[in-house]
């Protein structure tokens, strides 16, 4: 009789353990700042998002302000890590007063090999440090596959416990795909518009006050 109550008990234990698993980790991520009084969007990044490869007005910031209607300001340079990222985050980001902004990294934090425990704690302080501006920031993924498969997780937990919005494999089907690309690695113009279209559909749920 004993054997059997110490059963049922642990059987209890075990269904309140995995119910309370299922909807901590199925709750949806709270985004900070929703009442941000900022103005413009800001797209923070690297190659992907300076748009190389393309001529001037085809990069993926040009092509989400057409479809959001707000103010998008291309803050994205060539070859840039989350190192030099966090240097010019003042200029760059919080003086000009964002509304959300779009951080995309670590493609060149691989290539030079800053340790990947860096980049994931550099991509907090971003998060962080515009969060604190009162902000809404989203972070996007470039991984595809298995190729950057490890940043992909690490950067989905951080926007969740950051209360970021996430937005993942913007380079998804266009990465394998040469009709969609420049070169190797960047889009063409119209794997741009595909990424703006990816990007917009994530954010757009936190830009309704702005339309």
């Amino acid at each position: 009789m004993q054997i059997n109550n110490l059963r049922s008990r642990l059987k209890t234990v075990v269904l309140i353990a995995a119910l309370i698993f299922l909807i901590t980790g199925c709750t949806k991520t709270e985004i900070k700042n929703l009442s941000s009084k900022g103005k413009n969007i800001i797209c923070f990044g690297d190659s992907i998002t300076f748009g190389y490869g393309v001529n001037p007005g085809e990069d993926y910031p040009t092509a989400l302000a057409r479809i959001a209607g707000i103010p998008v300001l291309n803050k994205g340079i060539d070859g840039d890590t989350t190192l030099e990222a966090l240097k010019r985050i003042r200029t760059d980001c919080l003086d000009n007063n964002p509304y959300l902004v779009i951080v995309e990294f670590t493609g060149n934090d691989f290539l030079k090999k800053v340790p990947f425990e860096t980049t994931v704690n550099n991509t907090r302080k971003i998060i962080r440090s515009i969060q604190a501006q009162g902000s809404i920031v989203a972070v996007a993924d470039i991984s595809s596959g298995f190729f950057l498969r490890e940043y992909r997780k690490a950067l989905a937990r951080v926007a969740h416990e950051e209360g970021a919005v996430f937005i993942p494999a913007i380079l998804g089907g266009i990465i394998t795909d040469p009709s969609m690309k420049s070169d190797f690695f960047h889009p063409n113009a119209e794997g741009y518009k595909i990424i703006a279209g990816r990007v917009y559909r994530a954010i757009s749920p936190y830009l309704k006050q702005k339309k």
